[in-house]
């Protein structure tokens, strides 16, 4: 009777085994595809290309920015608030992300937390964002950013 308890509960411990490493493969790809979405904003930012930069967001009219004391809601209301406070190279200057830490909700969500930079030639504006990623038709995608400036 131990005997069979014992097989038993090794049998049950080597299934699990599988079934984490599956897990733990599938949230290392999702967090290469959330960095490369981060890294495809960065670039974009840094050329100049604002709506590059929005490809990052999800197309989607429940897309939320949460920045100061204002909450811009859908996709193209954000793109028009960062047109209109960064309508030069001059004000957008070099932006880097640092210190990003990805947390998986659940298969199709996520909560990314971390630093934002951007190197002008007169100012280091800086400061924290929380992003909320889904999993869209398009890949992962912003749907929430609360950004704060130090």
């Amino acid at each position: 009777m131990k005997r069979s308890l014992l097989l038993f509960l090794f049998a049950i411990l080597l299934a699990e085994i599988p079934a984490s490493a599956v897990a733990q493969k599938q949230d290392t790809k999702t967090e290469a595809a959330i960095r490369a979405v981060l890294d495809a904003q960065r670039d974009a930012w840094n050329r100049g290309d604002i709506e590059g930069y929005m490809d990052g967001y999800d197309r989607s009219a429940q897309t939320e920015f949460v920045g100061g004391d204002e909450i811009t809601r859908g996709w193209q209301t954000v793109l028009d608030r960062y047109k209109k406070k960064y309508d030069s190279r001059e004000k957008m200057g070099v932006l880097t992300f640092s210190e990003v830490e990805i947390t998986m909700l659940n298969k199709d969500a996520a909560l990314v937390l971390g630093r934002w930079h951007l190197k002008r030639a007169n100012d280091e504006p800086h400061g924290t964002f929380s992003l909320v990623f889904r999993k869209t038709k398009a890949g992962w995608r912003i749907v929430h950013d609360h950004s704060s400036s130090a």
